[in-house]
């Protein structure tokens, strides 16, 4: 059953505006049926010293990768999760986090492989919710288990993978690298990487130019003017160290800005970086 939109007007300007809620709207609304919160965390543990009465906690490292493999779990094993966490199909799953809303983002981005069809944003994510001294709870939900159905993940509308990503190298798609100018320029060491720079052919538009301090999505005309050189027809890949700050881009450049073709390559630096005989430019751009 899905939850009414929050009809924030400045979420109105926004191509999507369903996708996000705001802190005073969720408040408001906590406990109705068929609205599930989740927090998604880069510290998980800061769900455990206070979080958003009635929400549930996703740990991105444990909870949406397989043991083995490098790479995300199967329908399966989402539809299990899903259940645990007392979540239906047709539920309104709002997704808050740290780090203004990076795993957030990241959490949301992979329900959407999972074709879960409403799920939405908090503005400023768990940084909003504190600084407006909002209630939090210690309680962790004994919620029923649900009746997911178990779905096929589709990674091909929005993942990229790295073959993909070598051949967009001077093509008509656009990569992105949202990383630091720091990190992209190659300058000092990258913890778990062994070579530093960027993908040939990739503009560096750093993910803090879409939010202000305070982790709340900038204005639609800021957005547009920051990502002015990207144009919305075309397609787009998206990258930062591992898939997290892309996962974020990509959420402002799908949902905030309209772009139609937008995919996040999630292996990121951290693989491109890694492997063996692989192309890497070194130096500033024109995105900088």
């Amino acid at each position: 059953m899905a939850v009414p939109h929050d009809p924030n007007p400045q979420f109105a300007e926004y191509a999507h505006p369903e996708r996000l809620v705001s802190a005073s709207w969720l408040s408001a609304r906590l406990g109705t049926p068929g609205l599930r919160v989740v927090e998604s965390d880069e510290d998980t543990l800061l769900y455990d010293i206070g979080h958003i009465p009635t929400a549930v906690r996703i740990d991105w490292a444990k909870d949406l990768n397989d043991p083995v493999t490098r790479d995300f779990i199967d329908g399966e094993a989402f539809a299990k999760l899903m259940r645990s966490k007392g979540i239906k199909r047709d539920d309104t799953v709002v997704v808050y986090g740290d780090k203004s809303n990076w795993w957030a983002s990241f959490t949301l981005w992979v329900f959407e492989l999972f074709g879960h069809e409403d799920v939405r944003l908090l503005d400023g994510g768990r940084d909003a919710w504190m600084a407006e001294e909002r209630d939090t709870s210690f309680m962790v939900p004994d919620l029923p288990a649900s009746d997911y159905p178990i779905v096929t993940r589709e990674d091909l509308p929005l993942r990229a993978f790295v073959d993909e990503v070598r051949a967009a190298i001077d093509s008509d798609t656009a990569l992105v690298d949202v990383r630091s100018p720091e990190q992209f320029a190659g300058e000092g060491e990258t913890p778990g990487v062994l070579r530093g720079g960027h993908i040939p052919s990739a503009r560096n538009l750093p993910w803090g130019k879409s939010v202000h301090p305070n982790s709340r999505f900038r204005s639609r005309a800021e957005l547009a003017e920051s990502y002015a050189e990207l144009n919305p027809a075309d397609p787009s890949i998206v990258y930062c160290q591992m898939g997290d700050r892309s996962a974020h881009t990509w959420f402002v450049l799908k949902y905030l800005l309209g772009f139609q073709n937008i995919r996040n390559y999630d292996g990121s630096w951290a693989e491109w970086g890694n492997m063996v005989r692989m192309p890497i430019a070194r130096g500033g751009n024109q995105g900088n």
